[in-house]
C-alpha cells in the first residue's frame, strides 16, 4: 500500500527527526497522560514500523479527549474504557486464542500435593497468578507454575502466602528502538507491566551460555544477548513471559521478555507434582479430587472411595521454572 503514515489512538508520542538528520530515526516518548500511557505496549516496535506511525492523542489526557469528543458530538463520547484487547471487540480472549493457536487437553495439578484436580484446554490459556477460568471448587485457586513441555498447569490456594517479591531477573528477545542499547545501563528506568509505575534499574548485558544451578531451571544454550536486570526495589508480580520496557527520562528505549527471576522465591512445586507432570501416560490418573470448603477445615474428597483425606504437608519441594 502506498501511504506516508498510519494514525492510531494510542496514548503515546512519536517524534520523527528531520530527514536531514544523519540517523533519520523516530523516537518514542511518553504521552501526556501518565496513567493511560501505552508506550509499554509499543516498546517492541522496530524503526521501520515507528517511522510510519502518528499518535494524535499523545499530547492529550484522556479527560481532554472525552471533553473534545463531547464538544464534537461523537457517538462514542461516553463509551467505557477498554479493559482488554481493544481490537477483539466482543470476541472473548479465550476464543481468540483458541481460534489462532488451538486447544490441547492437559491436566491441572495442585502444586503442593500433586493431586489431580481437573483438565484444561492448553497451558497457553493461563498466566502465572491467574485466578479466573480454572473452574475448581474449594478456591480461590491461582496458577503458580506451568510445565510447558508436558502441558501441565500447577495451581495452589496459597499463592499469596509466600513472599514472592524479587528484584533480579533475566530478559531475552531484546529489541532497541534505535537499533542498539543505551550507553548508561546503570541509569535506566523500566516498567514491568502497563501503568504509571516506574522502577529505577541497573542492566548488565551478557552473551553465551546461561544455566541455572537446578536442572529444572535451565535457561538453555543461547547465542543471543541476555540482560540481567536489577530493580531499585522488589516487585511482587514478576513472572516469566511478561514484557519489561526500558526508559531514559520520557523516552522509551525498547523492551524484552522476562525469562525468569533469580532467587529462591519461585513457587515451590512438590517433587510428587513434578513426577506426575512428567508421566508420559496420564491415562491412569483417577477421577479428579474434589475440594470442599468446611467451616473449620478444608478437606479433599476422592470420588473413587468417598473418603476424606487431609491436605498433605511437608513434602520435599522442588523448584520449577515456568516458561
Amino acid at each position: 500500500m502506498d501511504f506516508d503514515y498510519v494514525a492510531s489512538g494510542h496514548y503515546a508520542h512519536v517524534k520523527h527527526l528531520s530527514v536531514e538528520c544523519e540517523t533519520k530515526c523516530s523516537v518514542l516518548h511518553l504521552s501526556a497522560d501518565e496513567v493511560k500511557d501505552q508506550t509499554y505496549f509499543l516498546s517492541h516496535l522496530s524503526q521501520e514500523q515507528l517511522r510510519k506511525l502518528l499518535f494524535p492523542l499523545g499530547c492529550m489526557s484522556k479527560e481532554e479527549v472525552r471533553n473534545l469528543a463531547a464538544e464534537m458530538g461523537l457517538l462514542n463520547k461516553d463509551r467505557k474504557d477498554s479493559q482488554g484487547l481493544c481490537f477483539l471487540g466482543k470476541v472473548k480472549f479465550s476464543e481468540f486464542v483458541a481460534r489462532h493457536i488451538g486447544e490441547m487437553e492437559g491436566i491441572l495439578l495442585e502444586a503442593e500435593t500433586g493431586d489431580f484436580l481437573g483438565k484444561h484446554r492448553g497451558f497457553w490459556f493461563y498466566t502465572i497468578g491467574q485466578r479466573q477460568g480454572l473452574r475448581l471448587s474449594g478456591g480461590p485457586w491461582y496458577v503458580v507454575a506451568k510445565d510447558v513441555e508436558n502441558n501441565v498447569v500447577f495451581v495452589s490456594r496459597n499463592y499469596f502466602s509466600l513472599d514472592k517479591k524479587r528484584c533480579l531477573f533475566h530478559v531475552s528477545s531484546l529489541k532497541w528502538i534505535l537499533g542498539s542499547p543505551p550507553k548508561d545501563l546503570d541509569k535506566l528506568q523500566c516498567k514491568v507491566r502497563h501503568g504509571p509505575k516506574f522502577y529505577n534499574c541497573h542492566m548488565e548485558l551478557v552473551k553465551g551460555n546461561l544455566y541455572k544451578e537446578n536442572e529444572h531451571q535451565s535457561l538453555g544454550e543461547t547465542a543471543q544477548e541476555i540482560a540481567i536486570v536489577r530493580l531499585s526495589e522488589d516487585d511482587q508480580g514478576l513472572a516469566a513471559g511478561q514484557y519489561v520496557a526500558f526508559y531514559k527520562g520520557n523516552t522509551c528505549l525498547g523492551s524484552g521478555i522476562i525469562i525468569d527471576s533469580w532467587g529462591d522465591n519461585n513457587f515451590p512445586v512438590s517433587s510428587k507434582a513434578l513426577e506426575i507432570a512428567r508421566m508420559k501416560d496420564k491415562s491412569g490418573l483417577r477421577e479428579p479430587v474434589k475440594i470442599k470448603n468446611l467451616s473449620d477445615n478444608t478437606s479433599k474428597v476422592t470420588p473413587n472411595n468417598g473418603k476424606i483425606s487431609s491436605q498433605v504437608e511437608g513434602l520435599n519441594s522442588a523448584k520449577f521454572l515456568s516458561n
